[in-house]
């Protein structure tokens, strides 16, 4: 599929410097950010003194991994506010999770990070293709998820025109696409898939329309998905990465010229991988939890934060920041299945791949016999009335392979 090539001038200076300028930056932000953490959060104060080292111990980047990391339970045991490093009057706007396992998570933003998020949210959309001019619809959820306004204003400040539309109304969805004729869709991957069948329900062909870039993320997804929706969409699609913890979307993002996993802002975020049990830093390439150091952010600075996502730090490529790999499941939603490590993408990767199925699909795991025993319940697309045996054993087949 054609993509919109990228002119030099189009980047900023910071994305096309050296590896040298690159870390300079980092370590200058690095001790910024510990000693803001050190001096204005108690619980840093306590974390850094218990593990006995200071902001002062960061000499290089690698002295990083002698200090403490934040978990998500930190945020809970501190809720709402206490891990804010700045005066609650200085905080301009609030975003939290749903919190349905707990205590939701907040998240504080000073304007500065408001002004910091919105213009990485710009250059996530300028690299997967967007230009000024172009229309955006936004179908990601507004309100205290940080998706919605997060690539709102991002959109807004690279010049373009927003549709707010939020998520759901699918049948809303399909007719400000044929009506407003956007450029871009910022959606999950998941939901444009249900976009598109509802175009398709109404027999319209999804790739007909004035899409011609699609910004996916908030969830993981796969090669397979993304096959799947540019061949039915007829669009370039592309991923955005971010969590509410760290800033929300536009921690990291694909470039539309190469579509090679998204490139990290590592102006804005240090990333590390490390092994997920004993905590250990892992060089490039290798795959592990991805844990965040922040760099910039003023209310809430994050200190080493263990996002439970499993990927690799890989190779810069069209821009001069690191990327990372694909999310190919989390350290906490691993299924252990008679001693295998089976991960829900795994599977999602084979469904997709299954003529006759609508990508949507359950995994029930039972004991039997003292032995763990899968299904994977799948669904079929509207116009398949039954899978024959013979596709039934090909799936069963793929899946006992792969896991």
């Amino acid at each position: 599929m054609p993509v919109k090539s990228v002119a030099p001038g189009d980047l900023e200076p910071i994305e096309t410097a050296s590896r040298d300028e690159i870390t300079a930056l980092q370590l200058q932000r690095l001790r910024t950010t510990l000693q803001r953490a050190y001096d204005h959060v108690p619980h840093y104060r306590r974390a850094f003194d218990e593990k006995g080292v200071h902001p002062a111990d960061l000499k290089a980047l690698c002295d990083l991994s002698r200090f403490p990391f934040t978990v998500k339970k930190d945020l809970r045991d501190n809720y709402p506010f206490g891990l804010f490093a700045v005066p609650r009057e200085q905080v301009v706007r609030l975003h939290a999770s749903s919190g349905t396992t707990g205590k939701p998570t907040v998240v504080g933003y000073t304007q500065n990070d408001i002004d910091t998020w919105a213009q990485l949210v710009a250059r996530s959309i300028r690299a997967a293709g967007g230009r000024r001019g172009d229309m955006i619809q936004v179908a990601y959820g507004y309100g205290l998820f940080t998706g919605g306004l997060g690539a709102h204003y991002g959109a807004e400040l690279l010049g373009c025109t927003v549709i707010p539309v939020s998520g759901g109304q699918t049948e809303r969805q399909v007719q400000l696409i044929q009506d407003f004729k956007p450029d871009i869709i910022m959606v999950t991957p998941s939901y444009m898939q249900v976009i598109i069948e509802e175009f398709e329900r109404q027999g319209l062909d999804p790739a007909a329309t004035s899409l011609k870039v699609g910004i996916f993320g908030a969830e993981p997804w796969t090669e397979a998905m993304r096959r799947d929706i540019e061949a039915r969409a007829g669009l370039d699609a592309v991923d955005i990465y971010g969590l509410s913890e760290v800033m929300g979307p536009g921690v990291a993002s694909e470039c539309v010229e190469s579509k090679d996993g998204p490139v990290i802002w590592e102006d804005h975020f240090y990333p590390e991988v490390i092994d997920p049990l004993s905590g250990a830093v892992l060089p490039d390439g290798s795959e592990g939890e991805l844990v965040f150091t922040s760099l910039s952010k003023e209310a809430l600075p994050m200190v080493r934060y263990r996002t439970r996502d499993l990927t690799r730090l890989l190779a810069p490529t069209s821009r001069a920041f690191r990327r990372m790999g694909k999310i190919v499941g989390r350290s906490d939603d691993m299924l252990i299945i008679r001693g295998v490590n089976v991960f829900p993408t795994q599977i999602e990767e084979i469904v997709l791949q299954q003529p006759g199925l609508s990508g949507q699909y359950q995994i029930v795991v039972s004991r039997e016999a003292l032995l763990d025993e899968v299904q994977v319940r799948c669904e079929l697309q509207p116009a398949a009335r039954h899978l024959s045996e013979a596709a039934v054993a090909e799936i069963a087949g793929a899946l006992q392979q792969r896991i």
